[in-house]
């Protein structure tokens, strides 16, 4: 067994370590409100930044915060950092040390924005940058591709969003992710009949609302770890030229959970079918997709902006499968190192 597929299994165990700290958000939380903050600037690369899509959905939801996410570039090789001393700015990174999400950290501290890392490690040069440190408290991850690290930053982002804003039913509900996350392993062998059915070297994967975040992680991974081309759009967004790109058999994938936009995202798969792709489906709390080549349905019963947690694991193990279809090494995909560092 692959250290990857391990490290999947370890994620439930992680995200109930982590909701055991809830109390240690509170000071994090007093902070921000009590600077009372335009918004949050998310500085994050690579997985974090697809945890950062996840954050800028909950905390505009839920906490009616505007959210932007960072160019870090501006702090470092323009060196010309925009006034961010309104906003608390939020570095995600999980080892800590990417120097540009750094940069953002430090420039927001310098100008007297309340600062917060989120990290893996207590230790490195991010969470020296913060004021505040969130711990993931993952562990050591041994393959590149994210997996416990990426959902560990999930749980932490819906726990600050929790403190900053409480509410029962929502903190009810994160008690029941780590459940929710061993009952997807129920649904590996369709996953892994999913995965035979997918091939050629691109794919196309679509989300909406919460679960964009899910289809981009989705996206990378498979590009990481099968080194399919993958790309996830919005399905709003896809039909805005992207859409052109589909011919008979070209496969894509569906994330999907119930809420707001299901219905308006079912249509546009009822006019992609006319296309004659090959359609997959990957859902949580959902109905099975008319035409659906195959389909992975989960039952989680977690409210829409939790569904990330369980679809993450989901695509995680069809990310397995198909690298392993393939003949491919999921732990340590060509060319990549556990720890990228970009300025």
């Amino acid at each position: 067994m692959s250290s990857f597929r391990d490290e999947i299994a370890e994620q439930p165990a992680v995200a109930e370590r982590l909701l055991r700290q809830m109390e240690s958000v509170q000071a994090i939380g007093a902070a921000i409100k009590a600077a009372n903050p335009a918004g949050i600037l998310i500085a994050a690369r690579g997985s974090s930044d697809n945890a950062a899509v996840y954050a800028k959905y909950l905390f505009q939801l839920r906490n009616r915060l505007p959210v932007a996410l960072a160019a870090p570039s501006l702090f470092t090789h323009y060196a010309a950092p925009p006034c961010i001393a309104r906003y608390c700015v939020l570095g995600i990174s999980q080892s800590g040390a990417a120097p540009d999400v750094c940069a953002v950290v430090k420039e927001g501290r310098r100008q007297g924005a309340v600062t917060v890392a989120l990290t893996n490690d207590g230790d490195s040069p991010l969470a020296a940058a913060a004021d505040f440190v969130i711990s993931i408290q993952a562990g050591l991850e041994r393959s590149v591709p994210a997996s416990k690290t990426y959902t560990a930053s999930l749980v932490a982002i819906a726990m600050l969003s929790q403190i900053i804003d409480p509410n029962e039913d929502f903190v009810a509900a994160l008690q029941r992710i780590p459940d929710a996350m061993r009952g997807v392993e129920r649904h590996e062998a369709e996953l892994r009949e999913m995965a035979r059915l997918i091939y050629g070297s691109r794919v196309i994967v679509l989300g909406r609302g919460f679960n964009l975040a899910t289809a981009e992680e989705l996206a990378l991974k498979l590009t990481e770890t099968s080194y399919v081309l993958a790309r996830a759009w919005s399905a709003a967004d896809f039909l805005h030229g992207p859409v052109a790109v589909i011919d008979p058999d070209f496969p894509i994938i569906l994330v999907e959970a119930q809420g707001p936009t299901y219905a308006e995202t079912r249509n546009v798969f009822s006019m992609l079918a006319k296309q004659g792709p090959r359609i997959f489906q990957v859902g949580d709390g959902t109905v099975y997709l008319p035409g659906a080549a195959a389909s992975a349905l989960l039952s989680s019963g977690l409210p829409e902006s939790l569904t990330p947690l369980t679809l993450a694991v989901a695509g995680q193990l069809l990310a397995l499968h198909l690298a392993i279809s393939r003949g491919l090494d999921p732990d340590q995909p060509r060319t990549l190192a556990k720890v990228t560092r970009t300025r």
